[in-house]
């Protein structure tokens, strides 16, 4: 049995790396299904991505295939068992404020900068040398290895959704987009909607709730809320008064517009990710919690009143009756993502659940209905991503955990998440890497990098992993 020496391969072939990444990051890959073709289905700049890597890997003698322009692949080996890896080209649009061109892949300080350097064509493209390295040195291989390529991941997973339609599961695999050393387990995740019944009449109340919004996003704590409330007489002074001292206690900044007739309370939370509600402030729900002591119309009060004593202070579905947590995965969460209230069409709840890997989800949307039922709401739109666990002592992840240990000399401990990675579409598949622990994520964000130290050290780490999962 040979012994590699897997971080001098790369070394070889680090100047190839390099530009191969920088051609990648170059190709504008998002989403833009206005200008989608036939060949194209998903927009001109996602396509290409795709072709470049298609036409990259028959270069190096890998067996390419394109699935109708909403995914492929790339293959090597021969085996009846299949070893997977799963990457996509497609990138979230750049945004402003960037130092250097998001498409121009610029070298600086010992990194490159562009859309899509951590998430996901500098991973993406470790993992295509990591499978050219050991193709290269012959080693020997009892199972095919292949790179699946996505192109639809940051929005609707089309990709793998109609991939899979059409091709082989792969036996066990692995996604290189998210953290090392290894996520081994994801909650389950729901949107829904609760709607609001309305009544005939809308009866009474010395304020009258015109509108009510806060929120666009399920799996996103809402930073800002707006509620117009129609007032008779002289009573805009006093609730501006109150308004303003409703800030100064809480600590929050907010605003006041008075017009003829109405009151536009204006509120200002702090945004998160729904997978943990209590890292942010929900501007819709702290409006509500001041909404609450008002003497309102009939229906809004009903809207606020069921907010307030159900949602207001409780991530976690206490109050609700939907509880629970499980050792793998933790809490149960809940979200209060979008909040849209008018007179006409009464009120909606966008919520976003984050739910542990044991927990029986038709019991939790029983439960929900019942308690909707009882309120004057319907439960509706219910969408849910199922978790994703894999058992520990699978031989994927104590493959991989020893790889890691080998490359970096540190512990490679299993992490679980709220959040959904690539992984959950593999039946036996895990996320690994390409973020080292205590590096920064900046993912999605402006001046998106990948260090280049840490690209090479990851082509290393995915060589290993895939010749070992594959020999």
């Amino acid at each position: 049995m040979m012994k590699v020496n897997w971080m001098e391969e790369v070394e070889k072939r680090k100047d190839d790396l390099i530009r191969d990444t920088q051609t990648l990051l170059r190709i504008p890959s998002v989403l833009d299904e206005e200008r989608a073709t036939a060949e194209a289905p998903l927009g001109q700049g996602v396509y290409e991505a795709l072709q470049f890597l298609l036409k990259r890997g028959q270069e190096e003698g890998f067996i390419a295939k394109n699935v109708d322009g909403l995914a492929g692949h790339l293959e090597m080996g021969q085996g009846d068992e299949l070893i997977g890896v799963l990457c996509h080209v497609d990138v979230v649009p750049p945004g402003d404020g960037w130092t250097s061109d998001p498409f121009a892949a610029e070298i600086r300080d010992g990194k490159i900068y562009a859309r899509g350097a951590i998430d996901d064509k500098g991973p993406t493209m470790a993992a295509f040398y990591a499978m050219k390295i050991v193709k290269e040195l012959n080693l020997p291989l009892s199972k095919r290895v292949r790179m699946i390529i996505g192109t639809d991941e940051e929005s609707k997973w089309r990709c793998v959704d109609h991939y899979f339609k059409h091709e082989e599961m792969p036996t066990m695999g692995f996604a290189p987009d998210a953290d090392f050393p290894i996520i081994y387990a994801e909650k389950g995740i729901v949107d829904v909607d609760l709607q609001q019944k309305l009544t005939a009449t809308n009866e009474g109340g010395e304020i009258q709730l015109q509108s009510l919004s806060a929120g666009r996003r399920y799996n996103m704590v809402p930073d800002f809320a707006e509620a117009v409330l129609l007032v008779e007489g002289e009573r805009d002074a006093e609730i501006e008064q109150r308004f303003r001292q409703f800030l100064d206690e809480t600590g929050l900044n907010g605003n006041v517009l008075l017009n003829e007739h109405t009151v536009t309370l204006q509120l200002e939370g702090v945004s998160a990710h729904a997978m943990e509600p209590d890292n942010g402030k929900n501007a819709g729900l702290l409006l509500v919690s001041f909404l609450a002591k008002m003497s309102l119309d009939k229906h809004a009060q009903s809207f606020i009143r069921f907010l307030n004593e159900y949602f207001v202070g409780d991530s976690r579905g206490k109050t609700i009756g939907i509880s629970y947590s499980d050792d793998i995965t933790g809490d149960l969460t809940v979200n209060v993502g979008i909040l849209a209230y008018n007179q006409e069409s009464g009120g909606k709840i966008g919520i976003n659940l984050r739910y542990p890997v044991t927990n029986d989800i038709e019991k939790t949307k029983r439960t929900m209905e019942q308690l909707a039922a009882e309120h004057g709401f319907a439960l509706e739109n219910f969408s849910d991503s199922k978790p994703h666990h894999i058992d520990q002592n699978h031989a994927l992840v104590q493959t991989l955990q020893r790889v890691y240990e080998e490359q970096t000399g540190e512990q490679a401990t299993l992490l679980s998440i709220g959040g959904g990675t690539y992984a959950r579409s593999l039946q036996a598949g895990v996320a690994f890497g390409p973020l080292f622990p205590g590096r920064q994520d900046v993912a999605h964000q402006k001046d998106e990098y990948i260090i280049i130290d840490d690209l090479l050290k990851v082509t290393a780490i995915y060589a290993q992993a895939i010749y070992e999962l594959a020999k």
